[in-house]
């Protein structure tokens, strides 16, 4: 007989709910003729769409691989489980939250499209006019879904599965929703101040990167951390097949922020894959100057870095630009590493280190290279303002006020976040299940050389 406690009931209860309420919507008129979209930027944003959720199975693929064998399921669950929390979040209030209209530029009126109420007779998003509203709104879930996903690396082999749904769901409303609604909101307060995030460098890696270290800090160490003990990455051919899905997911993560077909969605492609090309190989060859042997995790892990760096600026500057930019991205957080390899943080997959760094280095070399040649909305008067210092402009000083804001607000909201559900439930496994493992001691599964072993818990 399984005794039925709150933690069992709540999450299915929870669920109940909002399947409930839903039948009570009413739908929306899909087409009713009076829009007038394009054609080919409706396909271009439904594939963009499809290229930033194959990121979430290869983001799984990629800590996976890099996990101990005894938790590489575990690892790679909670980037699937967070497409389903965080679509249900989206549907229920999170798009409204992020893109409804603006409460003081700080957040999203949570009613005006709850449940997708309105969003299909809605007139379309101002930056992408030529789509419909709706396909705005599934882009953007796709944002939203891999962030939570990021900061599991940093907390990966010794938090408790039920810990992390409660952090996806406080994360997002917490976090997440109103940090998308302040810089990309027209009436968001970053927007406001002139702050440029193209595709999220601020929103998807700053976030994650802090919450990463906050949880890295709250959850302390495993105990093979503390003793020292070397452990090998389950599976390296796990970690090319993730870094070739982010790769190739990036490039709808990056072109398809253009919201259209165009120009400077070619021009995002572009600095997208050079960036990452740049970092990967900086990666490999500043190893190689510091006494180590090129290997196949430094390659993979630079071209994220410099991913993840060109993400705020992709729409912003110039190709050429954008090697310097993995270039440089590459170099300091392989530092950052070194670095946090000799202390007691205990980032299991230096999320920190990669997004989080990342992510600075990318929002503020922005504010060096905007440039409006590329992108009219930087100099809407075609002068030098608001351009990068590099070309006479004042960017660079709302990219670093705004990098700041959102670093301490998502480090501190985080870490209070963390404390909380370590309050309300256990935040991380007992020492016997940490050394179980847990894809065994959370899931009841075991991957032993590419079999799944399931246990009969009936």
């Amino acid at each position: 007989m399984i005794k039925l406690t709150l933690k069992r009931v709540l999450p299915f209860l929870i669920l109940a709910v909002v399947s409930i309420v839903a039948i009570f919507i009413k739908p929306d008129a899909v087409f009713d003729g009076s829009k007038i979209y394009s054609g080919s930027d409706i396909a271009w944003i439904i594939v963009a769409t499809a290229l930033v959720f194959i990121m979430t199975p290869g983001l799984a693929f990629f800590y996976g691989g890099m996990v101990n064998r005894k938790n590489v399921l575990s690892t790679m669950i909670k980037s699937f489980v967070a497409a389903g929390i965080v679509s249900i979040l989206w549907l229920v209030c999170g798009f409204s939250m992020s893109f409804g209209p603006s409460v003081h530029g700080v957040i999203g009126n949570p009613t005006t499209f709850a449940f997708f109420k309105g969003v299909f007779s809605s007139t379309p998003w101002p930056g992408g006019p030529t789509i419909p509203m709706p396909l705005f709104a599934l882009f953007q879930l796709m944002f939203a879904i891999i962030t939570p996903a990021l900061v599991v690396g940093a907390v990966a082999e010794r938090i408790r599965f039920t810990a992390y749904v409660l952090f996806i769901v406080l994360f997002c409303i917490l976090i997440y929703f109103p940090v998308a609604h302040w810089a990309w909101h027209p009436d968001g307060f970053l927007a406001k101040m002139g702050v440029l995030d193209f595709a999220g460098g601020t929103v998807v890696h700053i976030t994650a990167g802090c919450a990463a270290l906050a949880g890295a800090i709250v959850l302390k160490r495993r105990k093979s951390h503390i003793e020292k003990i070397e452990m090998h990455p389950a599976n390296v051919p796990y970690v090319l097949i993730g870094t070739g899905l982010l790769w190739f997911g990036w490039f709808g993560f990056n072109a398809g922020s253009a919201l259209g077909a165009n120009d400077l969605a070619v021009s995002a492609f572009a600095t997208t894959n050079t960036a990452a090309a740049s970092a990967g190989l900086t990666w490999m060859f500043f190893d190689v100057l510091r006494g180590k042997k090129p290997s196949v995790l430094g390659f993979c892990i630079g071209a994220v870095v410099g991913l993840v760096a060109i993400t705020p600026g992709s729409g912003f500057v110039g190709v050429a630009n954008s090697a310097f930019i993995g270039f440089i991205a590459a170099i300091i957080s392989n530092l950052v590493c070194a670095w946090k390899a000799k202390t007691v943080l205990d980032d299991t997959l230096d999320v920190f280190p990669c997004h989080g760094i990342g992510g600075m280095v990318g929002m503020l070399l922005t504010g060096v290279f905007a440039n409006h040649s590329v992108n009219s909305v930087v100099g809407l008067d075609g002068t030098a303002n608001h351009q990068g210092i590099l070309y006479g402009g004042d960017l660079f000083g709302p990219q670093f006020i705004g990098m700041a804001i959102v670093v301490t607000y998502s480090f501190v909201v985080s870490f209070i976040i963390f404390k909380f559900i370590n309050f309300v439930l256990p935040l991380r496994v007992s020492v016997e299940e940490e050394e179980m493992g847990l894809d065994a001691s959370q899931h009841d599964e075991k991957y032993i050389q590419g079999t799944l072993l399931v246990k009969n818990s009936d």
